[in-house]
């Protein structure tokens, strides 16, 4: 992945947002009533659930703050998911952009008004679909990329040839690895965790002090079930991406320490690092040392012959005779 290869994929996730919000602000302020123009129809919907009326019969606050929190989670899934492909891959990267547009589009409806705006319909064989957005249509778009690229190139993607026969290559690192990135990443879901909750309570209980006792667990039970999820899901997050990213580590180290190993023994046979490990210049590096040491061996080659050359006898004529 070059620069602008970069630029252009995240720069789909931001296109994919303005669109879908310009033409939300437009719906809002220009249709009024349901009009067909053949078999497109325009009607203004405020949708409380998912695409298509997904979990619109959960209880409001679980609804807004799951679906709203599970975009923002899908935003760490994205980033891993990107930083961890070991190809190129464009279409299937920009159909990953899409879809987050999309997905981010309506999120952002959810944070500052608890539903999403929907205003597209189709009307086909005397049936009208369930009203959508342009996001939703963004991220349908998006998931046909990724299935098609996932058909078709696969096995380019993942080859067999590419990975290795074990996972842990250095069991220590990799588990030390991991087990760090997990612990911080639960030290600043504590955190958060602490401050929201204390927030929360906090709020509840100076604007409606005058309610029932069990008012605020109305609020608060299902806001720690939520964030019992989040972080469960979180840490679990962490766990693959930790075994993945200490993987592309610690395979390069070890391969090249079987190299030198390999070198120092008098094998000669270069080393190849699979796509996506990290450390890639140490095939450079490889290539360095078995040029510096066939040169060398060479040399020592020449340097013994002409030795042997120069401590041979020269015959004479007498002792010929």
């Amino acid at each position: 992945m070059e620069k602008k290869d970069w630029f252009f994929i995240i720069a789909a996730v931001f296109l994919v947002w303005f669109l879908d919000q310009i033409t939300k602000q437009w719906a809002l302020q220009n249709i009024y009533s349901l009009k067909f123009y053949g078999p497109f129809g325009l009607v203004l919907i405020k949708n409380p659930g998912a695409i298509l009326g997904a979990f619109s019969h959960l209880p409001p606050l679980l609804r807004v703050v799951s679906l709203s929190t599970g975009g923002a989670f899908l935003i760490s899934i994205y980033a891993s998911i990107q930083y961890l492909l070991p190809r190129r891959s464009f279409v299937l990267r920009s159909g990953m952009s899409i879809l987050l547009g999309g997905i981010l589009g309506n999120v952002t409806d959810r944070i500052l008004d608890s539903a999403v705006v929907d205003f597209l319909v189709i009307r086909f064989f005397g049936h009208v679909s369930p009203a959508f957005n342009l996001a939703d249509a963004f991220q349908w778009l998006g998931y046909g990329m990724v299935v098609i690229t996932l058909l078709k190139e696969g096995d380019q993607l993942w080859p067999s040839e590419n990975e290795r026969k074990r996972t842990w290559v250095l069991p220590k690192f990799q588990r030390k690895f991991t087990l760090v990135s997990m612990a911080i990443g639960l030290a600043f879901v504590i955190i958060s965790g602490v401050y929201s909750y204390t927030y929360l309570k906090v709020s509840i209980h100076a604007l409606a002090a005058s309610k029932a006792p069990g008012f605020e667990d109305q609020y608060l039970i299902p806001f720690l079930e939520t964030f019992v999820v989040v972080v469960i899901g979180f840490l679990f997050l962490l766990l693959i991406i930790g075994r993945l990213i200490s993987h592309r580590i610690a395979g390069p180290i070890y391969a090249f320490e079987l190299f030198l190993e390999d070198v120092l023994q008098g094998k000669d046979r270069p080393l190849r690092l699979r796509a996506g490990d990290d450390f890639q210049h140490l095939e450079d590096l490889s290539e360095r040392v078995r040029h510096h040491l066939k040169t060398n061996f060479q040399t020592l080659a020449k340097n013994d012959e002409k030795t042997l050359n120069k401590d041979e006898p020269v015959e004479t004529g007498a002792e010929a005779s």
